[in-house]
């Protein structure tokens, strides 16, 4: 999925732009005969109704031109939100004492979810601090990580 992950994003990427938006990074997700494809976009001044519209029209003439997914798909397109995903190692290296969620592919010392302070960023590794215990998790390893909200 990575891969059409990927394809997709440099597909919708450009017409985000054009919107005068930043593309925050998207979710495509395949269950069976279900496809949705999750756009997030955020901007300095924050996100409106009327830019999600904006966006997902211009994101699904692209995709109606280009076609990268066969069958049927919902689009949805949104801000990142209060417990916004991180898609990358620039949106973890700006969410330093955050506290995160995070989903590993694969069980790390028994687990695969942990919540805890993101600390910091080693190379190409995530520093969390879960109770006493630091954990360095690389970053292709993390499945889905989001920030948790503070009120």
């Amino acid at each position: 999925m990575a891969g059409a992950a990927a394809q997709i994003e440099a597909l919708v990427a450009p017409a985000v732009v054009a919107c005068g938006c930043e593309l925050w990074g998207i979710e495509y997700i395949s269950q069976g005969r279900h496809t949705t494809l999750r756009v997030y976009i955020d901007h300095a001044k924050g996100i409106g109704v009327e830019q999600c519209a904006d966006v997902s029209r211009q994101v699904a003439a692209v995709m109606d031109v280009e076609d990268p997914i066969t069958g049927e798909y919902t689009l949805e397109v949104s801000s990142p939100g209060l417990d916004r995903p991180l898609f990358s190692l620039e949106q973890y290296q700006a969410s330093i004492g955050e506290k995160l969620t995070l989903k590993l592919r694969l069980a790390f010392d028994g687990r695969r979810r942990f919540t805890g302070l993101l600390s910091g960023i080693e190379g190409d590794d995530v520093l969390l601090q879960v109770d006493d215990e630091e954990y360095l998790l690389p970053f292709d390893s993390i499945e889905k990580a989001n920030i948790v909200p503070r009120f």
